[in-house]
């Protein structure tokens, strides 16, 4: 038996390995290796286990964002406060171009009160004026959870039945100073089928972990920067629409925007900058603008929703961008490059020709074009498009 055992050795008995050695870069710089397939490949058996799951189209989202004194902590560089406005300024950008029709808006709590410092829009500018303008902001207090989602209650109890309602709770205090049993608020916010998901900066707190498990959101505790980003932009797509919901039409406008010619145009001042001028130049007087079909209200920009007679306005594009939500494209089937090696011998798409390295394939099931790994990512998280089922007469209208 000795015998056996000789010329075996354990993992720490054997030679120094220098991992880092099998790390290349390519010839843009980026970096490639064993660990990169791997990373590629989580994020498809990911997308595969959502290929079936139907999105949400029109979100409703409320941005908590604590400015209690624990944000002035300098575990994030240069504080935790900064840091954070840093990451929501990508956020909200991200979030548009993914969802360009739905609204966002942000609450603000510190010293035991709550504040909307950003009604719910769909405007992507005015929330980065918003956020921007909270970097010179003082951070001091408690944060009173409780009074901030009693707050985002009171406006998302009135959106329709079809709309998506989310909470996303940027947390950085340990404690929280409630008026009331939370509770009891918890359990309303799950009646009214409100998803509260929660992102702790601090350390896991029983009753973010709650809040989060019962209203089926989610939790995590941010570890640093690079971490609190991925956290925070896994929150740009939207979640699987209630299964239970029926089906009802929305009305919407499509108005077409107008300019009107000659030295004579009369200004006119739009429903957007009615109330606050934003420090435009003649206060938001312009000659053109997108006019609602029913009620011939002015706007400057879409989407939004109208202020006289309460119709969604978008464009054409909106709408199409966030199509896909609801009819994502099929996840490609993997296959091994062998099968092929006489038929296929580059991507249909990027028209890359395949290497030794290059051992799995992906093939469409309508158009039986075949993909490398790395424009079937491209395909399914930034086009959402098949360049195959596209330029194919058979299925472009499938």
């Amino acid at each position: 038996m000795a015998d056996d055992e000789d010329g075996k050795e354990y993992r720490w008995e054997t030679g120094y390995e220098k991992t880092w050695e099998a790390i290349k870069e390519d010839s843009e710089g980026l970096l490639e290796g064993p660990g990169l397939d791997m990373v590629q490949r989580a994020r498809r058996r990911q997308r595969q286990k959502l290929s079936h799951t139907r999105l949400g189209m029109m979100r409703h989202l409320y941005l908590i964002l604590d400015q209690s004194e624990a944000m002035t902590s300098q575990d994030l560089k240069p504080t935790r406060h900064l840091c954070t406005l840093k990451l929501l300024e990508n956020f909200i950008e991200e979030f548009f171009d993914q969802n360009p029709i739905s609204q966002l808006g942000i609450i603000s709590t510190k010293n035991k009160r709550a504040e909307k410092i950003g009604e719910l829009a769909g405007n992507p500018r005015k929330h980065l004026k918003v956020i921007r303008g909270l970097s010179t902001a003082n951070c001091s207090g408690e944060p009173s959870l409780q009074n901030a989602l009693d707050l985002a209650i009171r406006s998302l109890r009135l959106l329709p039945a079809h709309a998506s309602r989310e909470v996303l709770v940027l947390m950085a205090s340990l404690t929280t100073c409630d008026p009331g049993d939370i509770l009891v608020t918890i359990q309303e916010l799950k009646t009214l089928g409100v998803r509260c998901s929660v992102l702790s900066l601090a350390a896991e707190v029983h009753v973010c972990r709650l809040l989060a498990r019962e209203t089926g959101g989610q939790f995590g505790v941010v570890l640093d920067d690079c971490h609190f980003r991925d956290l925070l932009l896994g929150h740009v797509d939207p979640p699987p629409a209630v299964t239970g919901l029926e089906s009802s039409l929305i009305k919407m406008g499509f108005p077409h925007h107008q300019i009107t010619e000659g030295k004579e145009a009369a200004l006119s001042m739009c429903m957007c900058h009615v109330e606050v001028s934003d420090g435009e130049p003649g206060g938001g007087l312009k000659a053109g603008g997108y006019f609602c079909p029913q009620c011939s209200s002015k706007y400057c920009e879409l989407p939004v929703e109208c202020r006289a007679c309460n119709l969604t306005l978008v464009s054409a594009p909106h709408l199409a961008r966030s199509y896909h939500h609801l009819f994502p494209v099929d996840v490609y089937i993997e296959r091994e490059r062998s099968e092929f090696e006489d038929s296929i011998s580059h991507c249909f798409a990027c028209r890359r020709l395949y290497v030794d390295s290059d051992k799995h394939v992906y093939e469409c099931n309508r158009c039986a074009q075949v993909f490398c790994l790395d424009c079937d990512i491209f395909i399914h998280e930034t086009m959402h498009v098949c360049p195959g089922c596209a330029t194919n007469q058979t299925t472009v209208n499938i």
